[in-house]
């Protein structure tokens, strides 16, 4: 049998260590990193110093490495670098049906030790086929493990020695027509380990199987019916950085070479003027500004360090401070930004744009630092991670993570932030952001002890602006949509949304998001129109979160206008309401754009 393959993007965003994977003639559990294996001496590393840092500070680590996954091996002999996986779940389900008297459809439950190469044999000694059992057991730390069977059907009292069955009383897959039969004639529906009050699983073991067998901590939690295949069994924890040069990185070294003997005691121009004159300092700070220089030494008397900036401060201030195009340029590096000259896209609609930049190169380098199961734990809207986020563990005590660099290409948006600000204190928007603010609170409810915060109505709009513009683009430049990905920008005073594309070949260069950049004008007026109408109005209009409302998180959004794939999206499609974009069929009056398309 071959080696099943997946890429290293996928190794990444979706089957990381500790999740569950179906390859075709097994089910398994991705292993930890200390299971992961490279050729020796060829160690492939990611350098990307300021992602690094900021893990360092998550993850408690005195250093700390970037790996991409061990890449598939082309030779047939010899060693193969690969990535170790468990057989997991142990339980099986026999193949062969039994049609009970009242016609429901019975099949046996045996444990992996009953197998036979592979297979079951039954009384006469038959080989008959089996498959991984669906459902297994889990908790909020991520711990996984089998169900106990027999605990479940009989409780924790004497134990049965007799065989299990799963039986099928409908025909819907419905848990409620799921049961455990045992041949003493004990049963129970699935759907009662679906109930948490009822603890039908018992208390959590604090299994960490990926890790290695046997690799254990305290827990005691109550366990979780989980089900194997299902989307909220494995949310990889992730944090990308788009790697562009940080504008201080270098002043901040040079100060601090400084700081002890000569700058510590600065505080005034007159004073650096002084320092200035020394041999030492006159040479390194030679052709520095002093503006730049005082500036520098404030981060650093107040603890700031370069590396340690917020993730989108560093890239906006990169994305923002570009040059101007000029026809003599030629795309290089890592990083490569031009904005385009304002007469090119300047429209009636575009007032509220300072700038558009075509970002021709751009690497993105995403690393995992941890998983969830049940509810995810990604980024705020400023691109960090919480540090005290009950995150589950990818290796045992490694000293590095897996990670990826996507190349790609951008459109990157400026918008002007006295007109944000103005806008947010309109009485119809300040209005439209209560109602979104107690769905948030609602929210909050049902989600005890997540650290999310309402990410305020600036985030709302550049969002909805990014989901409209993303699809209106998607349309045009030969991308589909799911290849496009945001970044949204929506901290005081620092107002842009960049819409690039980014994969770890070369289909994310292929030059047609930034084509698609120098008719932007257009792209953004057939956005705003996709805004006006949704296929789901008035429903979709008059939407507002409400108690045991499905979407506390949306204005008027929905599939049919707003919501894009989430693997496109920064927040997972919430925080969305086309009515702060343009005016909707409800006519709140809280547009950002109003009689201009």
């Amino acid at each position: 049998m071959s080696t099943p393959k997946l890429r290293s993007s996928q190794v990444i965003t979706t089957f990381g260590p500790g999740s569950m994977v179906d390859l075709p003639d097994a089910s398994v559990l991705i292993a930890g990193l200390d299971h992961w294996k490279y050729e020796a001496g060829r160690t492939p590393r990611i350098e990307e110093p300021r992602l690094v840092q900021k893990l360092m500070l998550l993850l408690g680590k005195p250093a700390l490495e970037l790996r991409p996954p061990p890449p598939a091996a082309e030779q047939e002999h010899g060693f193969h670098p690969n990535i170790c996986a468990w057989r997991f779940p142990n339980w099986f389900i026999v193949q062969h049906t039994v049609i009970t008297k009242l016609g429901f459809r019975r099949r046996r439950l045996v444990h992996v030790n009953s197998l036979d190469g592979g297979t079951w044999r039954d009384e006469t000694r038959q080989k008959q086929s089996v498959v991984p059992v669906r459902f297994v057991r889990a908790c909020r730390k991520g711990h996984l493990g089998d169900i106990e069977w027999k605990a479940f059907v009989h409780g924790h009292g004497e134990p049965c020695g007799r065989d299990l069955w799963i039986e099928e009383r409908g025909t819907t897959g419905d848990l409620n027509e799921v049961w455990i039969v045992c041949d003493c004639g004990k049963e129970r529906p699935m759907s009662q380990a679906a109930r948490w009050e009822l603890r039908a699983l018992g208390h959590c073991d604090g299994a960490r199987p990926w890790l290695g067998a046997g690799t254990k901590e305290s827990c005691g939690e109550n366990n979780r019916l989980l089900i194997r295949s299902a989307s909220n069994a494995y949310f990889p924890q992730l944090m990308s950085v788009i790697s562009i040069p940080d504008t201080r990185s270098a002043l901040d070294e040079v100060i601090r070479s400084l700081w002890a003997d000569f700058l510590s005691d600065v505080e005034t121009p007159e004073e650096l003027a002084k320092v200035r004159k020394k041999p030492t300092p006159a040479v390194k700070l030679q052709g520095l500004d002093d503006a730049a220089v005082l500036a520098a030494m404030a981060r650093i008397r107040d603890g700031g360090d370069a590396s340690l900036r917020p993730v989108k401060e560093v890239e906006f201030e990169a994305l923002a401070d570009a040059r101007d195009e000029l026809g003599s340029d030629t795309p290089e590096g890592d990083f490569f930004a031009r904005a385009l000259p304002r007469e090119r896209w300047d429209a009636e609609w575009m007032k509220a744009v300072d700038r558009v930049v075509l970002v021709h190169r751009l690497r993105e380098v995403v690393a995992q630092v941890g998983f969830t199961r049940f509810e995810a734990a990604g980024p705020d809207t400023q691109g960090e991670l919480e540090l005290d986020v009950q995150r589950a563990a990818i290796g045992v005590d490694a000293s590095w993570v897996p990670a990826v660099e996507n190349r790609g290409e951008g459109i990157f948006l400026v918008f002007n932030a006295a007109t944000i600000q103005q806008w947010s204190q309109r009485d119809a928007v300040r209005n439209r952001a209560r109602a979104l603010d107690a769905g948030f609170a609602i929210w909050k409810k049902e989600h005890e002890g997540s650290k999310r915060e309402f990410p305020g109505i600036p985030y709302f709009l550049l969002h909805s602006i990014s989901h409209l513009l993303l699809t209106a683009i998607s349309l045009e430049c030969g991308y589909p949509a799911s290849s496009l990905r945001e970044r949204i920008y929506a901290a005081p005073g620092r107002y842009g949304i960049l819409i690039y594309t980014g994969s770890s070949d070369a289909e994310g260069t292929l030059g047609g998001l930034v084509l698609a950049g120098r008719d932007i004008r257009e792209h953004f007026r057939r956005a705003l129109e996709l805004g006006k109408l949704c296929s789901n109005d008035p429903v979709c209009a008059h939407h507002v979160p409400v108690d045991h409302d499905h979407q506390p998180l949306l204005g008027s959004a929905c599939h049919g206008c707003l919501l894009v794939a989430e693997t496109s999206c920064e927040q997972r499609n919430d925080f969305l309401d086309r009515a702060f974009v343009v005016p909707t069929v409800e006519s709140l009056g809280a547009e950002f754009f109003t009689g201009i398309v």
